[in-house]
């Protein structure tokens, strides 16, 4: 009990989680039962950071980490799953049909608007008296010790200096955590921009995910619920702002011939908004006290609609490997512990950095030898199995070490 009181005494926190974001929150909300008592940092108030009207593509790997956490059951009802993937290359006639068959499963992934999926989260988070919230909140001061770690933070125009453990940087892709630490990066600017929107179709989507390449950047229309989908089109920097600026009924009629006409006549549902994309990977996903999940630790171009999944892998992981340790009796700010979470993860996802690169680059071109090589690309994914149930198991993230939280059979 003197040893527990000391302890106490110590630490406010075990571990200090900075970005209350669905990355930063997922992992929260997988530690929820660890016993571990956490400190959850957000900049904005949690009814601003749920607002952001954006939809992300979850992989079936997400879902089951959802599931296996214990809140998919509040997530699901409120977004759209899909159940076929149509690739296909610009005007070129022949395409590529994913189906659950192919996988042996129901679905194919999912679609999830932001507020429902960070709310869903946060209620999760609400009756759990281990984790603190401090939000609005900024970290001024991070100081790594020894035997622990002292952030100091701004609430509301008073300082706060909370000892912990170990410090999660969940603060994206300029993270702060990770810049004041000293850990660089590696990657590019693309020389593209998406513009993203939601649109109403007259045809209905059949719960289908449309990812379809042009010479000027692939385009991902995601099937959401009442006949809504969201366009994700990737264009050079310049045409992206005058796609964004271009009159609604001209944007609107490009849209449909981009998108084949399959979905009719389309409304505008939301503002169309900009945004440049990079690649990046961080030199190191850990050091003394102090791990990096999802965009602070890497960035992809978002074509695949892989990089919410890969964060949200990066959660359970991280999570997994300090709960064991926490159970284990050992330190869970050991640089040595955060190892093991960075040997999991690092090459799994310099491996989605590397496919998603590589995508962008044979699509968005027009070189006739590339051209030759991509339809060849296509052909190989509709007549060997083989070559497109890899391809598959890669967007649907079950290539590679799964989590224990989404072992669920």
């Amino acid at each position: 009990m003197a040893q527990e009181q000391a302890y106490n005494q110590t630490f406010d926190y075990d571990l200090v989680i900075v970005g209350g974001g669905i990355v930063g929150a997922t992992f929260a909300c997988a530690l929820k039962k660890s016993g571990l008592r956490i400190g959850l940092i957000e900049a904005k108030p949690q009814s601003v950071a749920v607002a952001r009207r954006q939809a992300y593509a979850l992989s079936l790997l997400s879902g089951h980490i959802f599931q296996g956490i214990g809140v998919w059951e509040t997530i699901q009802p409120q977004i759209a799953t899909y159940r076929q993937i149509r690739l296909s290359d610009a005007d070129y006639p022949k395409f590529v049909q994913f189906h659950p068959s192919d996988l042996g499963t129901q679905d194919l992934g999912y679609v999830g608007e932001h507020r429902p999926l960070l709310t869903s989260l946060y209620e999760f988070l609400a009756d759990c008296p281990t984790v603190s919230w401090l939000s609005p909140a900024e970290v001024v001061d991070v100081e790594y010790q020894a035997s622990g770690v002292e952030v100091t933070v701004n609430v509301d125009g008073t300082s706060q200096h909370l000892r912990s453990r170990l410090v999660v940087a969940a603060d994206g892709s300029r993270s702060r955590i990770r810049t004041a630490a000293g850990i660089g990066t590696k990657g590019w600017k693309y020389w593209q921009s998406c513009v993203t929107a939601r649109i109403k179709t007259e045809k209905s989507h059949n719960d289908t995910a449309f990812e379809r390449f042009w010479e000027s950047g692939p385009m991902g229309v995601l099937p959401l619920a009442e006949n809504r989908c969201q366009v994700v089109w990737t264009a050079p920097h310049a045409e992206a702002h005058q796609l964004k600026d271009l009159d609604e009924k001209e944007f609107l009629e490009l849209l449909e011939y981009r998108t084949g006409g399959l979905l009719g006549h389309l409304e505008l549902d939301s503002d169309r908004i900009v945004f440049p994309v990079q690649l990046m990977q961080s030199d190191r996903y850990t050091q003394h006290r102090l791990a990096l999940i999802g965009d602070a630790a890497h960035c992809c171009h978002p074509v695949g609609g892989q990089g919410l999944n890969m964060g949200i892998r990066d959660a359970a992981a991280l999570a997994q490997v300090i709960q064991d340790a926490h159970q284990q009796g050992e330190d869970i700010g050991d640089e040595r512990i955060l190892k093991r979470y960075e040997r999991w993860r690092k090459h799994e996802n310099l491996v989605i950095l590397g496919f998603t690169d590589f995508l962008d680059r044979i699509f968005s071109n027009n070189w006739l030898p590339i051209v030759t090589l991509r339809r060849l690309g296509l052909w190989m994914l509709r007549h060997l199995y083989p070559v497109k149930c890899y391809a598959l198991q890669l967007m649907t993230g079950f290539k590679g070490r799964t989590p224990q939280v989404a072992q669920l059979n």
